[in-house]
């Protein structure tokens, strides 16, 4: 597996690293926890070093599994996790609001730290931006964090471009997280070039799609009643129906490459940038073995050219998010 640094940090990871929120989160019921732990070892033993998950994710279940799996491999292996959100307090599995308050960022490191069961954290991202905390208070508390020897790097997730300069200027950003996908392009045009400039990681979560780039999802395709995907305007039936011309797209330049849509999906970010490391995510080996193929798969400049001016003439149908989760996005 090649290996890429997120920006100009010393943070080395794989070309290809591995989100692990659906297997315990979102996607239907919780996957069975020993078959999880089975595929995040194969993924070390078949070069993924990099791992994402938060505390919300279950809650706390996700880092849990995390912890225990990777708990061998310490020292080998980045694991970012996140901070941000205000847990139901009677124990619910829906988070019911935003919470960077310094107080609160602390508390959260002191339990991540006994989940993923390590000595520090890897890589901290706010989850999303907290209108009613200043980022530089938020910036100052994961320093503090730093300097105490419990985090090693801070990111931010779905952070607008003015924000991520002003967390910068208080302390160093490793990595910015967002969706970003050939369906997905916001960060384009304003986040990239700040990151460029900035010297600061870039890793696209949802880099296929929530699944539908890899063609295995069409019109009739029916969700369990707990997938959050059945919340989200793209994934309406019409949805589907409509942006299905992006994955007969891709199919047909697979087929030209001897590849899979997912593999082409994840080489075209992969060729967007050096510092740019998306983290699909699956709860099946064949999956993960095929997303990290990936990383071998060359895309010439004829072939991304080709992919721009096709995709370019190609409207995509409906929100990549609920509403209620649009209100959560720094612009």
């Amino acid at each position: 597996m090649q290996k890429r640094k997120l920006g100009r940090s010393n943070l080395e990871v794989s070309a290809v690293g591995l989100g692990c929120m659906g297997m315990s989160f979102s996607y239907g019921p919780a996957a069975d926890k020993q078959e999880m732990i089975s595929l995040l070892r194969s993924a070390v033993d078949r070069g993924v070093t990099f791992f994402d998950t938060a505390e919300v994710y279950g809650p706390f279940t996700n880092e849990e599994l995390v912890g225990e799996a990777l708990s061998p491999f310490r020292g080998q292996v980045v694991i970012a996790t996140k901070f941000g959100f205000k847990l139901d307090p009677n124990g619910g599995p829906k988070w019911v609001g935003l919470d960077s308050r310094p107080e609160h960022i602390k508390q959260v490191a002191e339990a991540s730290l006994k989940r993923l069961r390590v000595a520090a954290i890897d890589l901290f991202y706010q989850h999303r931006v907290d209108p009613d905390v200043p980022i530089e208070e938020v910036a100052g508390a994961v320093k503090d964090l730093i300097r105490e020897g419990k985090v090693k790097h801070f990111g931010l997730s779905e952070a607008g471009a003015q924000t991520i300069r002003r967390a910068h200027a208080v302390q160093r950003l490793t990595a910015v997280q967002s969706e970003y996908s050939l369906w997905t392009r916001g960060p384009e045009a304003e986040v990239l070039p700040t990151l460029e400039e900035l010297g600061i990681g870039f890793v696209p979560y949802s880099p296929l799609g929530k699944g539908f780039l890899t063609g295995k999802i069409n019109e009739n395709t029916t969700f369990d009643s707990s997938d959050f995907r059945n919340t989200l305007p793209r994934f309406t039936s019409e949805a589907r129906k409509a942006n299905q011309a992006l994955v007969d797209l891709l199919g047909t330049i697979a087929h030209r490459k001897k590849a899979t849509p997912a593999q082409i999906a994840l080489a075209w970010l992969l060729a967007q940038k050096p510092w740019i490391v998306p983290i699909p995510g699956t709860r099946k080996l064949e999956r993960m073995v095929e997303n990290i193929g990936a990383a071998e798969v060359e895309l010439t400049s004829a072939d991304r050219r080709e992919i721009e001016s096709a995709f370019s003439k190609i409207t995509v149908k409906g929100a990549r998010l609920s509403e209620d989760h649009m209100k959560l996005i720094d612009r």
